[in-house]
């Protein structure tokens, strides 16, 4: 645990704080927000959808049956290590088709995703330099081959995806204090049918 959280460390410190800026500006001045991701991240889409309810923010996630039609205007905000799952660039290139705004996190400097986005927001977790040869980690345990390497602290995209939902989380926590949320309001807004 402690190796992992020396390496989310070093990622929060690399980012770029004016890429947090353009995403905080889209979101804050967002009408309504969807959230999307394949996988692992799209659970951390998920948990950012909730929290931007919890707000009071007008927020839905992409493929669920209560999501309603995408408008112009509106924002996509989407999770993707590698900025190029298909099923996310898809709702992207629709996004940018109906004329909206895409904020994309990521694991990946350049991507067609990126290449789409309005406002990138770039967490440094080396996914880019992740081999799936037989350099794989998974692979070298598999065959009984251990070298010592970054990556099998943080395996199969963990460092993305857990950097992704601290930065997620944090970013709910500038929300409060630039909206003046009261806990109690947000409190009011959690579940009750659970």
């Amino acid at each position: 645990m402690l190796t992992m959280i020396s390496r989310i460390e070093e990622v929060a410190k690399s980012v770029d704080q004016r890429q947090v800026e353009c995403f905080l500006t889209e979101i804050n001045r967002a009408e309504r927000i969807f959230v999307l991701g394949a996988g692992r991240s799209g659970f951390v889409a998920k948990s950012f959808g909730m929290r931007l309810m919890h707000l009071g923010m007008i927020a839905y996630v992409v493929g669920e049956t209560v999501t309603p039609a995408f408008h112009k205007g509106d924002t996509l905000v989407a999770f993707s290590g590698s900025g190029k799952t298909k099923s996310v660039l898809e709702a992207c290139q629709t996004t940018q088709q109906i004329g909206g705004t895409i904020c994309l996190i990521t694991g990946t400097r350049s991507s067609p995703m990126a290449d789409l986005a309005t406002c990138v927001v770039h967490l440094q977790t080396d996914e880019e330099s992740v081999h799936t040869g037989s350099d794989h980690f998974d692979l070298r345990q598999l065959k009984g081959e251990h070298r010592s390497m970054s990556q099998p602290s943080t395996p199969l995209g963990t460092l993305f995806e857990t950097s992704a939902m601290i930065f997620a989380d944090s970013i709910v926590s500038a929300l409060i204090e630039l909206k003046n949320c009261s806990i109690d309001d947000i409190i009011h807004r959690y579940s009750n049918m659970q």
